[in-house]
Parts: C-alpha cells; sequence; structure tokens
C-alpha cells in the first residue's frame, strides 16, 4: 500500500510540468525601423551606451547625482516596490511545494456509565503525533505554475519601473542642475544691466540739468531701471526655487560648495546618439515593462484555462498513536494515511467569464505596449529634432547678441554726440538685454536636448550606481 502512494505521488509530480499557457511572441513594433529624416535631423552614429557617471561629466554635478541616488524618498519607494513584487512572487513560486506540518494532540473522554459494557473503562485516552502534508495541490494543469509565472514577470517589471524611475531621476537633477545655473546666469545679467541702466539714467540726469538732455529722455532712462530692478528680484525668486526644487530631487539640502555659478561653470556633457535603428527603444525600461507585464497577462490565460480542468490534491500524513502517552513511541504504535481528492468542475459560470477576462486583459496589454513604443518613438524623434537643431540657433542667436551689441554702442556714441534723440538708446539697450537673455535660455537648451535624449534613449542602458 505504502508502494502504491509513492507510485502515484511520483506519476503526479511528473505530470505536473503541464501548463495552458499561450505560448509568447513578442508583437512587433509599430514604428518605423528608422528615425525620421529631413533638415531637422543629423544623420546618427551607432549608438554608445553610458552609465550615467560617464555621461555627467562635472564632478560637482556627479556629487548631488549621487546624493539624489541615495536618498531620493520617490527612488527609494521604487525600490521598496520591487522588494514587496519579490516577496510576492516567493509566496507564488512556494506554492508549488507541499507545506510540512508537525502535529501533536492528547484526548481524554468520560462515557456515561449507561453508554458503556459491563467491565469496558468508561474513561479512555488518545495520544498521536503526526507528520505530514495537507491539501497539497498537485499542480497537473500548471493552474499554480501560471501564477507564479505571473508574479516573476510582475516582479520583473518592478524591477523595470525603478530603472526608469532611476533614470528620470538623473535627468531630473541634471535639469534642475542646469536651470538653477541658468537663473543664476541671468540673475547676473540683470544685476549688470541695471548697474548699466543706472549709469546711463546718471549720465542722462547730469545732460538734463546742463539743458542738453530732454526730460522725456530722464524718464525714459528710468523705465530702464526700474525695468532693470524688477528682473533682478525675479530671478532672485527663481534662483530660490531653483535650488528648493534641486534640493527635493537630492533628498536633502546641497552643499552651497555644490551649486553652480554659472552655465558656462558647468562641464559640457557627454553627447548621446541614437543610431540608426529605432529599435534600440526596445530596450528602454518603460517598454521593457510594458513586456513584462505583457507577459504576464500571457500567464493568466494559462491559469484561465486551467480552472476548467480537474484539481488533485493530496493529503498525507506518518506517525505513531497510542491510548497511553507512554507507549506512543513503542513498537506498533506507528500510522500513517494519504487521501488524495480529484475535484471536477461541472457547472460553473464564473469559470468562462474569468477566462474572456483574461483574453480580453491580454489584448489590452498589447495594446499598451504598442502605445507605450509609439509614444517612445515620439519622444526619441523630438529630441532628435531639438537636437539637430539648437546648435544652429545657438550660433545665430551669438550673432545677434554681437549685432545688437554693435548697434547699442553705435546709438549711445551718436546720443553722447547730439546726432540722434535717447529713444534709439532705448530701443538698442532693450534689444541687447533680450539678446543676451535669449543666448542664455538657448545654452540651457543645448545642454538640456542633451539630458533629453540620453532619458528618452533609456540612459543608456546601464543603469547601476
Amino acid at each position: 500500500m505504502k508502494r502504491d502512494a509513492v507510485l502515484m505521488l511520483s506519476l503526479l509530480a511528473c505530470l505536473a510540468g503541464c501548463t495552458l499557457t499561450p505560448k509568447y511572441t513578442r508583437p512587433a513594433a509599430p514604428v518605423p525601423s528608422a528615425w525620421p529624416t529631413g533638415p531637422a535631423y543629423q544623420q546618427q552614429a551607432a549608438a554608445t551606451d553610458l552609465k550615467w557617471q560617464e555621461f555627467v561629466t562635472d564632478s560637482k554635478l556627479q556629487q548631488v547625482v549621487s546624493m539624489a541616488l541615495t536618498n531620493n524618498r520617490d527612488l527609494r519607494l521604487a525600490a521598496q516596490n520591487v522588494e514587496r513584487a519579490r516577496a510576492y512572487y516567493g509566496i507564488q513560486r512556494d506554492a508549488l511545494y507541499p507545506t510540512i506540518n508537525a502535529t501533536a494532540g492528547a484526548s481524554k473522554q468520560q462515557t456515561a456509565a449507561g453508554l458503556t459494557q459491563p467491565g469496558q473503562p468508561r474513561t479512555t485516552e488518545h495520544y498521536d503525533v503526526n507528520l505530514g502534508i495537507a491539501a497539497w495541490e498537485i499542480d497537473f494543469f500548471g493552474r499554480l505554475r501560471s501564477l507564479k509565472d505571473r508574479a516573476l514577470e510582475e516582479y520583473l517589471a518592478a524591477e523595470q519601473a525603478r530603472r526608469g524611475a532611476q533614470i528620470l531621476l538623473v535627468s531630473s537633477v541634471c535639469q534642475a542642475y542646469l536651470t538653477l545655473a541658468t537663473d543664476r546666469e541671468n540673475l547676473a545679467l540683470a544685476k549688470t544691466t541695471l548697474a548699466t541702466q543706472q549709469d546711463a539714467h546718471a549720465l542722462v540726469k547730469r545732460r538734463c540739468d546742463l539743458g542738453l538732455a530732454t526730460e522725456l529722455d530722464l524718464h525714459r532712462a528710468q523705465t530702464q531701471v526700474d525695468a532693470a530692478r524688477g528682473d533682478v528680484v525675479r530671478f532672485t525668486q527663481l534662483v530660490a526655487l531653483s535650488e528648493n526644487a534641486l534640493n527635493l530631487l537630492a533628498g536633502s539640502p546641497v552643499p552651497g560648495e555644490l551649486l553652480p555659478a554659472n552655465l558656462a561653470g558647468v562641464r559640457p556633457l557627454t553627447d548621446v546618439s541614437a543610431g540608426l535603428s529605432s529599435e534600440v527603444l526596445l530596450r528602454r525600461p518603460d517598454v521593457l515593462q510594458a513586456e513584462n507585464m505583457l507577459k504576464a497577462a500571457n500567464a493568466d490565460i494559462g491559469a484561465a484555462r486551467a480552472a476548467f480542468f480537474p484539481r488533485i490534491s493530496l493529503t498525507a500524513a506518518i506517525g505513531a498513536a497510542s491510548k497511553d502517552l507512554s507507549t506512543l513511541f513503542q513498537s506498533g504504535a506507528g500510522t500513517w494515511s494519504y487521501a488524495p481528492q480529484l475535484v471536477m468542475p461541472i457547472f460553473d459560470a464564473r469559470t468562462w467569464s474569468a477566462n474572456r477576462a483574461a483574453q480580453v486583459q491580454q489584448k489590452i496589454a498589447v495594446t499598451e505596449y504598442e502605445k507605450i513604443i509609439q509614444t517612445a518613438f515620439r519622444e526619441v524623434a523630438d529630441a532628435l529634432a531639438v537636437r539637430g537643431t539648437v546648435d544652429q540657433q545657438l550660433a545665430a542667436q551669438q550673432s545677434l547678441v554681437k549685432s545688437v551689441e554693435n548697434t547699442y554702442r553705435l546709438s549711445r556714441s551718436r546720443y553722447d554726440k547730439g546726432l540722434d534723440s535717447y529713444l534709439g538708446v532705448l530701443d538698442a539697450q532693450r534689444s541687447l538685454y533680450a539678446a543676451q537673455q535669449g543666448l542664455v535660455s538657448l545654452r540651457l537648451a543645448q545642454l538640456a536636448s542633451k539630458v533629453r535624449l540620453y532619458a528618452v534613449l533609456g540612459g543608456g542602458w546601464q543603469n547601476e550606481r
């Protein structure tokens, strides 16, 4: 009898490798195989895998990024979600194996005198100890295995979400750092402009006192002083807000010696190339996460299909029993039992609904996967368009600043000689200040375009700290 139980258990265990999960096939990417071409795009060389330490070359910025990777609460939360998903996977994986329990019991009972035969004891005792398994489901049709596969894919998806959060954090810190540098540079420009306008106002006032300038010129000069003073206050506020944003990303206050003075003081970021093929999108963490969830939905179909088939479970125990505690472990007290059970579903409408829901969920996961790839393609294409044109914009703006500087210099000279009114100087001053601010903004856009391209390509695909 014991040999029969062992043979049956072995047979069922061998057959437990069956699964009803459909074979997974990665959907075709619903995007062109190559990046867009045209005047806004540059020819791309082969892409290079870069760790963030290789992309960020500025030593101060590297320290700020390291602070963020250690202290940022969003990234810490993403890592904790990974640990939780790993634990859930462990729970579902361990459901494939039997749970072995040790039990011990004792009972003592007294029977009424009218219910016992003469000479029989009215008080009876029973002691037993057992080691066994209870209601272990043998995964004959792969239901538990499919649920285990789903939990595994959800765990892997959580890990990809953590990688995506890290890439987003690195790019956000870089962007916040560059924005702070821009605000500080604009603040310095506003202070310089204010000083220049104050000097110009003083000059106009002296000329007005001598009768060489009109009161209108004096008021026009005062408007420039007031506008510059307002810009100093505005950029002072923006610097404080940018510092607060950077501190939040870093997870703690960033030491003052690590903060940038201006954009010129930040070492250039390493250039990143997208390559020629759009297949690089398949390495992005959000795309991999969507594919993991698609595989999880695929595994759900296997679990839903298995619900139509019988469930086989086994309860078995081996131990000892005796009427006296003193003889519990003596020869002849051994006991064993096994009780296989088969449950065959005959009618349960919920299984059909669950199967339909699993099929629809898999289609939803395919659609979401395709949508994420399309979004990723658009993000990279936009980043390439900006990257391919921003250098030309910057060169044009630099030329504009030089031209406006010359215009301002000539206008100021003609005013000093009494050849033109102060209105020409005023217009030249406004144009020069606006051109200088535009140049600072474009220098930020140039650096930010590198950060954006690095992020939308998946952070170089190597995301170890």
